[in-house]
This record gives C-alpha cells, structure tokens and sequence, in this order.
C-alpha cells in the first residue's frame, strides 16, 4: 500500500501540472436475459507519462440492486463461467507504444481506491491521529484499514458491519495483516464516537454516517455516492473531491427502456450541494496547490467518487515492476497484440 501511495502521489502531482491525464470514463448500460439485473460495459483511461505508463481499465458487469431491510445496495454478480467477476487492466508503454501486461483488476481497484483515500488522511487528518474508525468489512474496507495505517500511525481501528460475523473476521484478519489493534463496534455510532479518522467503504445506497455523529477535528472520507447524506457534507468545514469530472454522471450511458435503479446523485439534484462540484480536487491537494487541514478542529472530508484512469498507470506501474523483478505472469508473444497494418 505503502508504494501504490507513492506512484499515486506522483500521478496525482503530475495531473496537477496537465503532465498525467485522465480520459473519460463511460459506463454504458444494457438490458441483460435477467429481469433483475442490466448489464454494465465500464470504460476508463490514463497516462502518467513519468512513469512510462498508458493504461485502459474495463469491466464487463452483471449488476443487480438487491433490497435488504428496505436499504438497497449494488451487487455485481459473478456470472462468468465457475462464478468469477470480467474486469481487466491493459498496461502500454509510453515510449513504444508497446502493449506491456494484461491483468484482473481487483486487487489494484481495491489499491488504487484505499491509496487515494491514505493520501487524503495524510494531508488532511490530524497529525496526532491514532483512532480510526471503518464502516463496511468488505474487500474495499480493508484496503481502507491498509491505507490509514501507513498514512497514520494508528493505536487503534473500529470497524462495523451490520453483520456480526464479517466485523469480527475482519477486525481479526486486519488485526494480524496490520499489527494494529482492531476491535468489532457493536453499531456504526459506537465505531465513530472519539474517532479521529471516520472512513466509509460499503456497497449501501443509502446513508452510513450521521451528522450528530460528526465530532470537531474529525476526518471522514466516502468511497461512494450517498454513503454521506447531504447534512454531513453540508456540516463539515473543508471538503476535497477526487475529480471534477466524477462528479455528475455525465459518463453514464443508458440504453432506451433501462431503469439506473442507481439512483441520481444528490448534488445533481440538491442546489445547496452544486458548489462541491467546484471543490478542490485531490490532485490539486497533493500538488500543494491548495491547503489542507488549517485547524485542529476543522471537520476536513474528502470524497472518494469514482476511479480516474490515470490511478490504474500508477498502480500498474507497481504491480508491472514487482511482477517482472519476480519473474510472476506469463510471457506473451508481444506481435499477438500489435499489427504491421496502418490501423
């Protein structure tokens, strides 16, 4: 976690100065045979030119919006042959132009996901954090939990889910990964109370975290839309958002007759939250272009929407070079994936 932090600081500096780019995404979504489900072909590009990186990230998704208790949440279900998920990284080398590695893309979503969120605690939480509390235990909390703990050095994690089982594996798995203690809360207010750090990292659509919850000099972070309901972004003091771009959903594309059971985001339809869209961005944060925390009691906040394509050439890059120092993968013949044809 540590390395993917430090490739993504340098894409993130670089985007700050126009040198990295992020092209844009576009989620296209489909009918599929289920009645339940649409199917969703997720595209999104980046080059970090110092890092000798382009890349393309897709994925090919199956989703549902199963109802739980009256709370809805997004499920991609793994309807590939032996029940698998469909996404993919390409690697390209900028000075060849050279396809450079083709690999799943869960293991450097979820880095890439909690490296920008560390990168956000170590330029916006306290300096004398050492409580951290996580809502969610799934794949994406734990990169959540990794992250926090490089970014601060921590005494302790809370963690919560609605399901006793997942915080207890989770709270011992990440206590044994991390060498940091971290205890199961027994609801989402006991994990947050006193907590120096509030990360959200759940699949829910519908709020997680409450306003009177919220304590002076905290640092809360989403992972998604909706996590934080408008009173909590109304509330707190400073607020980074992870690009623009990500937040409307101008990258969606919706065939005729689909319902986006999604939802519509609440600062396209709440005034009062328009101006978020005009926030600071995370690249301008790291870049230093604009100020982090000013208090010790400042409530910062920063919102984790979306992936930018620039994120998968930073995170590749590391994954490419420790692949290659251990001899891991498999060589393809490198004129399966180019042309002698002007394209």
């Amino acid at each position: 976690m540590r390395e993917c932090m430090d490739a993504l600081a340098t894409a993130y500096r670089d985007a700050a100065e126009g040198a990295a780019l992020n092209g844009r995404r576009s989620d296209m979504l489909t009918r599929t045979v289920r009645p339940d489900a649409v199917y969703c072909l997720k595209l999104v590009g980046g080059v970090v030119p110092s890092l000798g990186i382009g890349s393309l990230r897709l994925n090919s998704d199956i989703l549902t919006f199963p109802e739980t208790d009256g709370k809805r949440r997004k499920v991609k279900v793994p309807a590939a042959p032996g029940e698998r998920w469909v996404g993919l990284v390409l690697l390209f080398s900028t000075e060849t132009g050279e396809p450079l590695a083709i690999f799943p893309d869960g293991v450097v979503q979820r880095f890439r996901v909690g490296g920008a969120s560390g990168l956000a605690v170590r330029h916006l939480a306290r300096e004398d954090a050492r409580v951290a509390a996580i809502i969610g235990t799934g794949w994406q909390a734990g990169a959540q939990a990794m992250a926090v703990a490089v970014a601060r050095p921590l005494d302790e994690i809370r963690c919560y889910s609605p399901n006793p089982e997942s915080r207890s594996r989770f709270a011992q798995e990440m206590t044994a990964q991390l060498g940091v203690r971290v205890v199961p809360a027994a609801s989402p207010e006991a994990a947050v109370k006193g907590a120096d750090v509030v990360l959200c990292a759940t699949n829910s659509l519908q709020p997680v975290l409450r306003r009177e919850w919220l304590e002076p000099g905290m640092h809360v972070g989403s992972i998604r839309d909706r996590e934080l309901p408008p009173e909590v972004l109304k509330a707190v003091d400073r607020v980074i958002i992870h690009d623009p771009d990500n937040m409307g959903s101008d990258h969606l594309v919706i065939a005729k007759g689909v319902e986006y059971r999604e939802g519509t985001k609440e600062i396209v339809t709440d005034p009062e939250l328009a101006a978020l869209a005009r926030a600071p961005s995370l690249a301008e944060l790291v870049a230093g272009k604009v100020p982090g925390r000013s208090r010790p009691d400042e409530i910062t906040c920063f919102l984790n929407y979306h992936g930018v394509g620039y994120q998968f050439a930073a995170t590749g890059a590391v994954l490419y070079a420790k692949a290659r120092a251990a001899g891991a993968g498999r060589e393809l013949p490198g004129e399966w994936f180019t042309e002698t044809v002007h394209p």
